[in-house]
């Protein structure tokens, strides 16, 4: 089994790309029999450090360039046989994440890169930056089939050198399902359930709108909103964008149709919300999203699914084309509500879809996927090295 050296955000940072490669990690772990644990190289900040603390944790410092050659170095020095990088514009040092690159030609095991942002039109400074860690990768990994033709038109990178492996989601509990509807008081009720960190990009204004009118024809109809508001985003503008928000919710007389959980939601917490819930809504405005981490747990968690068609979730919903409705249309989006809640068997028809689809997304299944690739690349790394010997 090949040892496998992660480098990315990690738990206790709250961020998604710390959860995922958390979870990656663990199921990659289970898969290869639970054998001793696999390092991390941890990014963070000075002030962070001391909270990779464990023997397998090694801290780089996000704008240290050293340090990316000094974790390199040791990296080379090690009985590590492969790297998953797991790359997001933002956590790595210098202009567009550049410093990465440092580490990356200086290493000199094989490297999977797992790309969670692919842009159809990259532009400058991240087009360039993308194109190096791609050509300084040995294999390359998309959660949205769509990266693979992103990736190869924009760079030439061949397409073997590619796989498409779905965002990882916990398998479903559905034995917790009826305890947190009823400690959550939403019994009897029909619950759209959103979650994210809250800002103008997540199109929740829309929903209030189809809400307006939708339940005058289904009164059970409850709106949850979960998340904070986004750090940068409260920043620039403080709260102004939530308050706009109950502000409509008054105007359009939805006190009793909408519920706010304006707080961090622990990831297993979220999980229960999301399963509890009976319709999971994204209704963003921005149609080049190319992953959702909380759309792919709705799908894996087997919940009935209402989005605009970003490219993630056409992507995910092929075939699902009822389940995509335009961005703006609060007419359309009314209707759907109306129709999903009142049509019999409408629904439990969506949820049975959504339950096959999901059923590929379930973290034992990712993990296994992630660990066959990495043995692939490994055990070709090992033989190309003997050839050469």
């Amino acid at each position: 089994m090949p040892q496998i050296a992660y480098l990315s955000t990690f738990v206790p940072k709250k961020c998604g790309l710390a959860t995922y490669t958390q979870h990656l990690r663990e199921a990659i772990s289970h898969a290869k029999g639970n054998r001793p644990q696999d390092p991390v190289i941890t990014m963070c900040n000075p002030e962070e450090r001391m909270d990779y603390r464990e023997p397998w944790m090694m801290p780089l410092l996000k704008q240290d360039i050293e340090d990316y050659k000094r974790l390199a170095d040791t990296i080379n020095q090690s009985s590590v046989d492969i790297v998953s990088l797991q790359h997001e514009f933002g956590i790595f040092g210098g202009d567009a994440g550049s410093h990465i690159i440092e580490f990356m030609r200086r290493v000199t095991k094989p490297i999977v890169t797992t790309f969670h942002t692919v842009f159809e039109h990259p532009v400058e400074p991240y087009a360039s930056i993308q194109k190096e860690i791609a050509r300084l990768s040995d294999h390359l990994l998309v959660m949205n089939r769509k990266g693979l033709g992103y990736l190869n038109g924009n760079f030439g990178v061949p397409l073997e050198k590619i796989s498409f492996i779905p965002h990882g989601t916990p398998v479903p509990n559905s034995s917790d399902r009826d305890n947190v509807r009823r400690r959550e008081g939403w019994e009897n009720r029909n619950v759209l359930f959103t979650f994210g960190l809250l800002g103008r990009s997540k199109g929740i204004e829309l929903i209030l709108k189809s809400l307006a009118s939708a339940v005058q024809a289904v009164p059970e109809l409850l709106y949850v909103v979960a998340g904070q508001t986004h750090p940068e985003v409260r920043k620039q503008e403080g709260e102004s964008y939530r308050e706009e928000l109950m502000a409509m919710v008054k105007e359009f007389g939805l006190d009793h149709h909408v519920q706010w959980i304006d707080r961090y939601v622990p990831e297993d917490e979220l999980v229960s919300l999301i399963a509890a819930s009976d319709l999971y809504v994204t209704p963003y405005p921005g149609m080049g999203q190319i992953t959702s981490g909380t759309l792919a747990y709705a799908a894996g968690l087997g919940r009935p699914i209402l989005s605009t068609p970003y490219v993630y979730a056409k992507d995910l919903l092929q075939d699902n084309e009822e389940m995509l409705l335009p961005y703006g249309d609060a007419d359309a989006w009314s209707a759907k509500l109306i129709e999903l809640f009142t049509y019999p068997g409408m629904l439990a028809e969506w949820e049975r879809n959504m339950a096959e689809i999901g059923r590929s997304m379930h973290w034992p299944q990712v993990g296994a996927q992630h660990l066959r690739l990495f043995q692939q690349i490994a055990f070709h790394q090992r033989g190309t090295i003997a050839d050469v010997g």
